[in-house]
């Protein structure tokens, strides 16, 4: 459950402008935003809104133009790439759309990718790790197969183990359903719902509006803009999932 006193999240007045041939794009504009530890966040809105600019740039893959964000109480818009490239590794787990696994390693390979760029992790506590997640996700028996062996609900599956082993601060998930058909991404959603009941904080994307309302809270952009928030915890008690 979150706790409102103690926010993982703060973002005040975030913007982020694109310049392409002489033309702005607005992509944010003013965006306030609070995320808190525990909490099970969805962010949604038509195309074009700005909702994957806005996981970017929490998830420190993009800079804002201006405004402020901080990260476990941390301003981090202003930090050096490779502070940035630390933080990633070690506090923020990415959950993409298009798995972002790579196909000429094995899961147990794809899972331990990220915690090899720990200098002081020894191997012994990678292979801990990648064998807890990956039994998390109900995937260790496919622990030496490619991900051309696997179908696009297992590799979802591995891709949330391998955002799981570097117990991240946050989980982002950027429309984790989106190249799933209905059974695989309602199971991806409930493995989500399974994460977030055991403590992990999560930041989803959504356009379905249907698994936007698994979340606690609901913010809808639109042209950049937060434009309605909606608690959904009253709901949830009333229709229980």
């Amino acid at each position: 459950m979150a706790n409102s006193q103690d926010p993982l999240i703060q973002v005040e007045a975030l913007t982020k402008i694109f310049y392409t041939d002489e033309i702005e794009t607005h992509a944010l504009s003013g965006i306030h935003l609070t995320v808190a530890r525990g909490e099970y966040l969805a962010i949604s809105g038509p195309s074009g809104c700005g909702k994957s600019t806005l996981l970017s740039v929490l998830g420190l893959l993009d800079t804002p133009t201006s405004g402020i964000y901080r990260l476990n109480g941390r301003p981090v818009q202003d930090l050096s790439f490779s502070e940035r490239s630390r933080i990633r590794n070690q506090e923020i787990g990415f959950i993409f759309q298009s798995f972002n696994l790579i196909g000429d390693l094995t899961v147990y390979e794809n899972v331990e990718l990220p915690l090899t760029y720990r200098p002081n992790m020894p191997a012994a506590e990678r292979k801990r790790r990648v064998q807890q997640s990956l039994e998390r996700v109900s995937m260790a028996h496919r622990i030496q197969h490619y991900p051309a062996q696997l179908s696009g609900g297992q590799q979802q599956r591995v891709a949330v183990a391998r955002a799981l082993a570097g117990s991240p601060s946050i989980l982002l998930a950027d429309e984790p359903t989106g190249n799933l058909d209905s059974h695989n991404g309602e199971a991806v959603m409930q493995l989500l719902k399974e994460l977030h009941a055991d403590g992990a904080t999560i930041c989803m994307v959504t356009h379905d509006p249907r698994f936007a309302k698994l979340a606690e809270r609901e913010v809808h952009l639109f042209d950049g803009q937060v434009v309605a928030e909606q608690d959904l915890r009253e709901q949830m008690q009333v229709f229980p999932l």
